[in-house]
């Protein structure tokens, strides 16, 4: 469907529409289970090529459309791999694609972060159609060089296994830049542990660094001008300084001052903002923009990339919503109008253009949107696709923002996703995010509304230790001794609670599931006494955190030796409480699960086993721990098992939940 559209210095666009629908019936779970059959449309920089890739077979993989502009109801040039998966591209110029692949290398997870897939780049001639790959250990393409043409910068990680003892964030990579034409590479800057991970200007000059002291441990970040060789060291950051918490150390340069960088940082004060840092003084210089309720969550770039590559127009920051705040007037004019035009706009980002603006790609995601892309050119807006376009948006669950207080007054934000159909109280699922230590920000959560879409509510808590919502809640999961299975798990139960007092929630029909460290909250609920719950679904759990925090003994990833000694060595461990376990459990593990090893899943089921427990064990063949490793049968099979537990294990009379929020808070 075309819309019209009139560019005058900005856009000037007009509200738009669409009927509402009744659900009449749940979709069928094979919709939810299906990839999305479009992502990652880009346009060449002259504007006259557009690229998306495409799933067109439930079980195939994504391949690279390339269309005319002009005529995308036309032919494409489809570009596809028998034996590898596409995983992204970028143009690099209107003639070049860059393109990265993996192929699943084995069957069998052999370690913790060893992972079982295999990964290449490629360089995608159109003029020839041909292709040129390269041998490269864990390459990544960093830079397309938009000042530099026929020029991009790719990085790899030398050795035959990766330093685990490092995080990824600081592992070494060397540079090159690399010729499109002929394919040559030319070593650039070979990194090391104190100056392992290195930005480039987009003439491919080094200026920003990090690294590990490899004394101290502590992490240093390093700055330099155009021109110059050695390194400046400008912030250090001890393992143990959370007051000092650095967000994740991103460095944008000051469009407004020379010489200075913008930083996210806390710098004395509980909430994250936004700092101009001079790199002289080696002091923060200037409060940019901070607020009392929620972190600057990130920097909004540019959306032309080729006439202003890297440069920071603005700052989002997400409570309710994604809230945006533009210090370029233009950008945010046409940023303002869009979220005006397009129905249901919720995080509207400009994902291409052209290299002259006249023609962009456009993105909206939000709870009710998978995601659904436009193309603006000739003065019109055309809707083009949709990434799971069997669901209807108008037909998908609303999400609420709410706040509840904990049960030691600690005030806990929590997304709410209410089912269309059904009626009050509902069923409940509480549905903790992972991490712990990770900003949950809400788009199109799949499992979230595949459960309110089969009459489930869904709650999920932004307990303590989650970040976004500053240092206090943050550290107060730790600090003063762990909180892992205690406090941070009365934050879960508490907002479950809150649901049932006000009506919301049927407290003989609530069940918790999570993946990862939600999956460990699950099976932390699952031996709770008094119980709220009837029963856990615990996903790629981690069972016994102390084996789990082995793994990071000598790590230096940031996270820091008080969380690593006190909150992963102090939590509540799983396998030595499933004698209290009161409730139907659902163990759900990834045979390739590189992250939570599948050991952790077999040590509790035989904890389960021997204490003859009711529980049903689920392995996901060929799965990992990540979304991006599971494919249609996977999670088919999946939210199948998920909804049959749900409504033939969990809601029998053995397991009416016997607790109120008195007994609980006694």
């Amino acid at each position: 469907m075309k819309r019209t559209l009139q560019l005058n210095i900005v856009l000037l666009l007009v509200a738009l529409g669409s009927p509402s629908l009744l659900l009449a019936e749940p979709y069928p779970l094979e919709y939810f289970a299906l990839r999305s059959s479009m992502s990652n449309t880009q346009l060449s920089p002259s504007g006259d090529k557009l690229a998306m890739l495409k799933i067109l077979t439930r079980e195939g993989n994504p391949l690279l459309h390339v269309y005319d502009t002009d005529d995308i109801e036309g032919d494409a040039f489809v570009v596809g791999s028998e034996k590898m998966e596409i995983i992204d591209y970028d143009w690099a110029d209107d003639d070049y694609i860059v393109m990265t692949f993996r192929q699943k290398t084995s069957n069998i997870v052999k370690g913790r972060e060893r992972d079982v897939y295999g990964y290449r780049i490629a360089i995608l001639d159109l003029k020839n159609k041909e292709f040129e790959d390269f041998d490269a250990a864990r390459p990544v393409f960093e830079n397309r060089l938009a000042l530099k043409p026929g020029k991009i910068i790719i990085s790899e990680q030398p050795g035959a296994e990766p330093d685990l003892s490092v995080s990824e964030a600081f592992r070494p990579r060397a540079y090159y830049e690399m010729d499109l034409e002929t394919g040559n590479k030319k070593l650039l800057i070979r990194g090391k542990l104190e100056v392992g991970r290195i930005g480039f200007d987009q003439q491919g000059n080094p200026r920003h660094a990090r690294g590990i002291d490899s004394a101290t441990r502590d992490q240093v970040y390093y700055f330099r001008e155009t021109g110059e060789k050695g390194w400046k060291e400008i912030y250090r950051i001890s393992d143990e300084d959370w007051g000092a918490w650095h967000g994740d150390g991103v460095l944008w340069d000051d469009p407004a001052v020379p010489g200075n960088v913008l930083v996210l940082a806390h710098n004395g004060d509980d909430k994250q903002g936004l700092w101009s840092y001079n790199t002289k003084t080696l002091e923060f210089d200037e409060l940019l923009y901070r607020r009392p309720d929620v972190d600057v969550g990130g920097i909004i770039y540019h959306s032309n990339i080729w006439q202003n590559p890297n440069k920071p127009v603005g700052l989002w920051y997400y409570k309710d919503n994604y809230h945006f705040e533009f210090f370029d007037e233009r950008e945010g004019a046409i940023h303002e109008q869009l979220q005006e035009l397009i129905p249901g706009a919720f995080y509207v980002d400009v994902t291409s253009t052209s290299v002259d603006g006249n023609t962009m790609t456009i993105l909206n995601r939000g709870p009710k949107d998978p995601g659904t892309f436009y193309l603006y050119r000739n003065n019109e807006l055309l809707e083009i696709g949709n990434s799971k376009p069997l669901l209807d948006k108008d037909e998908l669950a609303d999400v609420k923002y709410i706040q509840y207080k904990a049960r030691d007054g600690r005030k806990v934000p929590a997304f709410v996703t209410v089912p269309s159909s059904g009626k009050r109280p509902y069923p409940l699922v509480v549905l903790p995010h992972g991490g712990p230590h990770v900003r949950e920000t809400i788009f199109f959560d799949e499992w979230a509304q595949m459960l309110a879409n089969n009459g489930y509510m869904v709650l999920q808590p932004q307990y303590r230790m989650s970040l976004n919502y500053g240092m206090d809640h943050f550290k107060s999961a730790f600090i003063d001794g762990s909180q892992g299975g205690r406090q941070m798990q009365d934050d879960k139960d508490d907002g479950a609670l809150f649901l049932v007092e006000k009506g919301f929630a049927d407290p003989d029909r609530m069940a918790m599931f999570g993946w990862s460290y939600g999956g460990y909250a699950a099976l932390v609920a699952a031996s709770r006494d008094p119980q709220i719950y009837q029963c856990v679904i615990a996903g790629a759990a981690v069972s016994n955190p102390r084996r789990q925090a082995n793994d990071f003994v000598n790590r230096d990833d940031g996270t820091g030796e008080i969380w690593r000694e006190v909150y992963l060595y102090g939590s509540v461990q799983p396998t030595e409480e499933v004698s209290k376990v009161n409730v139907p459990v659902l163990l759900i593990h990834g045979s390739v699960d590189h992250r939570v090893l599948p050991r952790q899943a077999r040590e509790y089921q035989a904890e389960l086993e021997k204490h003859n427990k009711p529980y049903k064990f689920l392995e996901l063949e060929g799965a990992g721990h990540f979304s991006n490793t599971m494919f249609y049968d996977h999670k088919l099979t999946l939210y199948s098992s998920i909804i049959d537990f749900l409504g033939n294990d969990c809601w029998s009379g053995d397991n009416a939940a016997v607790a109120t929020k008195a007994d609980v808070q006694h």
